[in-house]
Formats: C-alpha cells, sequence, structure tokens
C-alpha cells in the first residue's frame, strides 16, 4: 500500500528559496500545493488550501513568520509548521516553538536535513489519518 501523501506549503519571500525547496520535495512523497512570498499571502493561501504541513521563513514582508504562525495556529492547529530561516538565535528558535512550530531548518539547508524534518513530521502525520 503506498504512503500517504503529504501536501505542502512553501512560506518565503525568496524566489529562489522556493524553488530550492519546491524541487527538494519533488518525487518524494510530498505534493507542494501551493507557495506564498509573504506572511499575508501564506495565512491566506493555508486557511483555502489546508496543507499537512507548511514550511514557513521567518523574517517576510508585510507579515513575519512567526505572526504567521501563530494566525495559522490558531485556525488551524493541526498544520504542523517547519520554521525556515537565517537567524537561529535562540530567542526566534524558541518563540517559534512555543507558538506552536514543529521544527526548525537553519539556511543553508541541506537536502538530507529538510527531508529528514518533513520525513518525521510525515510519520506522525500518516499514524494520526490514513
Amino acid at each position: 500500500m503506498p504512503k500517504r501523501r503529504i501536501s505542502v506549503v512553501i512560506a518565503d519571500d525568496n524566489d529562489m528559496m522556493r524553488s530550492i525547496l519546491r524541487g527538494m520535495l519533488r518525487g518524494e512523497e510530498y505534493d507542494v500545493i501551493g507557495e506564498a512570498s509573504n506572511g499575508v499571502a501564506a495565512v491566506d493561501l493555508v486557511g483555502r488550501l489546508k496543507p499537512d504541513v507548511v514550511c514557513m521563513d521567518v523574517v517576510m514582508p508585510e507579515k513575519n513568520g512567526i505572526e504567521a504562525l501563530c494566525e495559522i495556529k490558531a485556525s488551524q492547529p493541526t498544520v504542523e509548521v517547519i520554521m525556515v530561516t537565517s537567524n537561529s538565535d535562540p530567542e526566534t528558535v524558541q518563540e517559534s516553538i512555543q507558538n506552536g512550530a514543529c521544527g526548525f531548518i537553519i539556511k543553508p539547508f541541506n537536502s538530507a536535513r529538510v527531508l529528514d524534518t518533513l520525513e518525521k513530521i510525515g510519520a506522525r502525520l500518516r499514524q494520526k489519518k490514513p
């Protein structure tokens, strides 16, 4: 029986970062169902598409990733949010985790780290629902 595919929204203001993440997930058991270039668009997209996972940049225009994380978790607590950032200071990590992020990926990242993080989350999601 094939694994249930995991739906993903990528939120990053950098086109290249979104492209790199999309490329890493292609061919794996993930479907990138949407992309956003700022926090406001990310919250809207997640509300409409209801993905399993969001890969969210911390520093974005209009609404930063932590603000978007808070809104997403308030309206859809089951959505798993992975923060992706070059800012790995302890305050940012702690604030992200306290507000419901389930993972943290530091830029520059490699595909093994991204896929390992997503696989752990995917395994948890697959246990919850078929």
